[in-house]
């Protein structure tokens, strides 16, 4: 665009401008240009109509030069920078304690990334600002209108999607060596994008090293301080606003012109030119009457639209997307601001400082909300005349400012002197051995230091720097180095509050329903809160309170101390550390999601459920919160028939551990809290055992499939199998799949035998022989641990194979060469700590059953399993081979076995006498002799008729006919 047409007002500096130019780079050339350029750009803006008036982001001197002029003019009209959709939400500063953030925020989107949720943006405000002057100033001054017009939220993420890696690049300054705040109250703002009204620092490294080298100042918030904020601390207002001029147009000229950031600078200055035209054509308000506060960045523009007489229509404002924004105060605090907008830590508080004492010195009475919190009462603002708007003709003071020599202020002594004392005051407090030398080596070192750089007067980061050398020496005794000592004590991070009217409506009903504890959970700090529920049930929904705030808010902010909360159990005691003051963000951004707390965890729940990423174990987890908060059946049922659609369609077992762990919970749970199971995991319990049927050949021949998740997959089989089969489902499954498995790691392969046991075709003697086989082949002996592991994860789906798992471990010990044995033993005791902490009990306890109690026992005993095995039928083989009258010994002697035949054939004579002349028995099983084959049949026996030596005793008779029917009756039958 074409440069401006200029006015006589800065001819005198044109001139001697142009002639420095041409002297330093021997003729006309860019510096010339550049030079020019920013006096034109100063001219342009003080001319005109519609007043600009420049800050800087918490700037002391900002914020007096605007409490200085809204005084002075009384403008009718505020133009603010501030994105304009946060406009109803100012009002609410009133009940807050500065200082606090504005912030739009957005959960759900759309038209944007879904990687980008939630989108938050913030706009901290403290009172040491001139955004807050204006603030306070429209809000309490009756007639005066406050206008937002700057880019809405939505426009802030639709023009810096391409900007967000190139600023990160663009901003940062290699010469630029400050702290960034690691503290709790340095992440108030979270994630979210900052909004600063009055964005003024070198965006060309170059320079901003180059001032910070030639200032003698460490980073940029000093060199400020030194060279702009205390030479207009106590200038006039036509000073300030040339000089705030002149910085912006140096800093705009010299910053990259190709880069996304200026064109999204131009687009918002095109935006707020645009909405201010708008306002005044569409109210008729005289732009004389109107004050526009904006950051001495943009104050310099160059864009067409720049001016109530700019371009009009050229720039078409997009429309928004359609994401949902919602609004609200969060607190905030100087080290969340500076560890946001990449300040010196400890630059705030020292503006917090330096703002009370020009306040002070210069009497200046600023502007203040209407029952602000922690702020004096003052009167109310009444307007001046129309007449006192008028303002004045521009005049050059800007030759002038930049002619004349710094001002060399005295040391003041009582001041210094009192800095000194009360950081050795402080250090001492915080284990330093500090003594009053040093603060007279504080105070002289800061005079040096402050010499040393130019300066007559020591600043706060010269004691800063003489209090470091002076006292910490080398070494740091306590939590905080004298550096934080010295931000402490020049007013320390102070963080705001909101308050509770400002509150959305979740955050005041959960103060409301927490107000039976009788604490004061609005202020910072952790508080300790005793629940006895036996004695006062009331605090039993304060608990549920508790425990859905522990579920929803970072674990710090709601802590149990004693009492738990499981599916089946309550507490009737709790004591809880509760930190809600210092977590008050968490707690407001919650009340973005729902107007209550179970709206908001019932949310939450669906989306953890139903998300593209959830699994089967995350359902289950999701069903338990919501029995064990909502206490919500339907909901859970819902979530359990989606469980079933989401284990059909997993097609790995890497949950199946968590899977058996809350599977069985829940059963437990609904088996002795409802008469019947519900529905869903009936079904989920047939799905279940169908599909880990399914996968379980493929698992266990799986190089990623630990063995933890197939032993989690048997426990499932096994534990869920009798309801299973209930439910219709076909064991042969199971079988099938088992008889399919054929596992090449060892610690799999012991699994499949445990569970080849627990299915019976594989019995616990030849489990025991496969093991000592183990031992004998010295080429297995090094894979024995592995096969020990195998056993180990066992003991979840085969329970009862303990004494088989110590006996093996055993004989490990006493077999296993050391050079195997001993690095395995580390392997062996974080395989039980990690993957079977649960099942280390149970090992314990068969060991304390089979090893002897007592010391002098140890030497004479034997293991159970080096003992002789006794066969059990071996009594009944030896009556085989009997005569008759020992066949008639074992009826004798075993009569419930005759008995049981006989009522298995229908005979009901019962037991006759030794010398009874008939015997019915003999006659029966002669004519009927096709019973005792059909009995032999069904229970396996081939051995076919024995000799009868004597028919004349009917169990006589049937014993020796045939001897193998009555040996399997025996112990089958010998229950009844």
């Amino acid at each position: 665009m074409s440069g401006p047409q200029e006015s006589g007002v800065f001819t005198a500096l044109r001139t001697q401008l142009q002639g420095a130019a041409s002297e330093f780079a021997g003729g006309p050339d860019a510096l010339e240009g550049i030079l020019l350029g920013m006096v034109d750009d100063v001219d342009r803006a003080v001319r005109e109509p519609l007043e600009i008036f420049p800050v800087c982001h918490h700037s002391p001197a900002s914020a007096l030069a605007m409490a200085r002029r809204l005084r002075e003019k009384q403008p009718k009209v505020v133009y603010l920078e501030l994105c304009e959709d946060m406009a109803p939400l100012l009002t609410e500063l009133r009940n807050c304690r500065l200082p606090v953030a504005v912030q739009a925020f957005a959960g759900e989107i759309d038209g944007f990334p879904q990687e980008w949720a939630p989108l938050s943006v913030v706009a901290p405000i403290t009172e040491a600002s001139a955004e807050y002057q204006a603030i306070a100033y429209a809000l309490d001054t009756p007639g005066v209108e406050l206008v937002l017009v700057d880019r809405s939220s939505d426009h802030v993420f639709q023009w810096d999607r391409a900007n967000t890696s190139e600023a990160a690049e663009t901003d940062g300054s290699p010469a630029e060596a400050e702290e960034a705040p690691k503290s709790e109250e340095a992440a108030l703002h979270g994630e979210a994008v900052g909004v600063e009204i009055g964005d003024l620092r070198p965006r060309f490294a170059e320079l901003e090293e180059h001032l910070l080298r030639h200032g003698k100042v460490r980073h940029w918030s000093e060199w400020w301080h030194q060279y702009v904020e205390v030479p207009l601390g106590d200038s006039d207002h036509d000073t300030y606003r040339q000089v705030m001029f002149l910085i912006g147009s140096l800093f705009r000229r010299l910053a990259p012109g190709d880069g996304s950031r200026v064109r999204v600078d131009e687009d918002r200055e095109r935006y707020m030119w645009t909405r201010m035209r708008e306002h005044l054509e569409a109210t008729g308000t005289d732009p004389e009457d109107c004050l526009y506060v904006c950051g001495a960045f943009h104050a310099a523009s160059r864009v067409e639209e720049f001016g109530v007489h700019g371009r009009s229509g050229a720039f078409t404002i997009s429309p928004r997307t359609a994401t949902t924004w919602q609004y609200g105060l969060i607190p905030s605090s100087h080290a969340a601001i500076e560890a946001q907008f990449g300040l010196a830590a400890g630059s705030v508080s020292i503006a917090a400082t330096t703002w009370q004492k020009s306040l002070t010195r210069t009497r200046v009475r600023p502007y203040r909300l209407e029952g602000q919190a922690g702020a004096r009462k003052s009167r109310a603002n009444k307007a001046l005349p129309a007449g006192s708007a008028a303002q004045a003709p521009a005049t050059d003071r800007l030759t002038g400012f930049l002619h004349q020599p710094p001002v060399l202020d005295s040391v003041d002594e009582a001041e210094l002197l009192g800095w000194s004392v009360d950081i050795v005051r402080a250090a001492r407090r915080n284990g330093y051995l500090a003594s009053t030398a040093d603060a007279i080596a504080v105070f002289e070192t800061s005079i040096l230091l402050a010499g040393m750089r130019d300066r007559a007067k020591p600043t706060p980061y010269d004691f800063q720097d003489a209090a470091v050398t002076c006292i910490e020496k080398d070494s740091v005794p306590g939590r905080r180095d004298v550096r934080r000592l010295v931000e402490i004590m020049m007013g320390g991070d102070r963080i705001g509050q909101v308050g509770y009217e400002a509150l959305p409506p979740l955050a005041r009903d959960v103060y409301d329903r927490l107000e039976p504890l009788g604490m004061k959970l609005q202020q910072r700090g952790v508080q300790r809160a005793l629940l006895d529920i036996a004695g006062r049930p009331e605090l039993e929904a304060c608990s549920d309170v508790l425990w859905m705030l522990r579920r929803l808010m970072p674990a710090a902010a709601a802590r149990p101390i004693m009492g738990e909360r499981r599916l089946g159990e309550r507490s009737i005691q709790e004591s809880w550390d509760l930190a809600l003051g210092t977590h008050q963000r968490a707690l407001i951004e919650l009340g973005y999601e729902g107007v209550s707390l179970e709206q908001v965890l019932e949310q939450r729940l669906r989306r953890e459920a139903y998300g593209p990423r959830a699994t089967t174990a995350g359902v289950l987890a999701a069903i338990e919160d919501t029995l064990l908060y909502l206490r919500s059946g339907r909901l859970a049922d819902e979530l359990g028939t989606h469980a079933l659609k989401v284990l059909a369609a997993e097609r790995s077992v890497d949950g199946a551990p968590e899977v058996l762990r809350r599977a069985r919970a829940l059963l437990a749970y609904y088996r002795t809290s409802r008469p019947e199971l519900p529905a869903w995991i009936e079904s989920f319990v047939k799905t279940g055992y169908a599909h880990y049927c399914t996968l379980l050949p493929t698992a266990f021949r799986d190089e990623d499939a630990t063995v933890g998740q197939v032993a989690a997959m048997l426990g499932f089989l096994f534990s869920m199998e009798s309801l299973a089969l209930s439910l219709g489902c076909d064991r042969t499954q199971l079988e099938l799949a088992v008889a399919q498995s054929h596992p090449d790691d060892p610690s799999k392969t012991a699994l499949l035998w445990a569970a080849q046991v627990q299915l019976g075709t594989l019995s616990r003697a030849e489990l025991r022989s496969r093991c000592a086989e183990l031992l004998d082949n010295p080429l297995v002996v090094p894979s024995y641990p592995r096969y020990l592991n195998g056993f180990v994860h066992a003991l979840e789906p085969v329970p009862g194979l303990a004494d088989v798992v110590v006996e093996a471990v055993s004989n490990a010990f006493g077999r296993l060469p050391d050079a195997v044995l001993l690095p395995w033993l580390p392997l062996l005791i974080t395989t039980l700590r990690k993957g079977a902490a649960d099942l280390a009990p149970l090992l314990i306890r068969e060991a304390g059953r089979i090893f002897p109690g007592r010391l002098p026992a140890l030497d004479a005993w034997i293991p159970p399993w080096r003992m002789p095995q006794e066969d059990p039928f071996a009594a009944s083989r030896a009556q085989r081979t009997a005569t008759a009258p020992v066949g008639a010994a074992l009826l004798a002697a075993r009569p419930a076995t005759c008995d049981a035949v006989a009522e298995l054939l229908g005979c009901e004579d019962g037991w006759q006498q030794h010398d009874a002349p008939a015997r019915p028995g003999a006659p029966l099983l002669s004519a009927h002799p096709a019973t005792c084959d059909a009995v032999a049949e069904l229970l396996g026996c081939d051995g076919g008729w024995a000799a009868a030596g004597d028919t004349a005793v009917a169990g006589a008779a049937l014993t020796l006919r045939h001897p193998a029917t009555a040996e399997a009756l025996e112990p089958l039958l010998a229950d009844r």
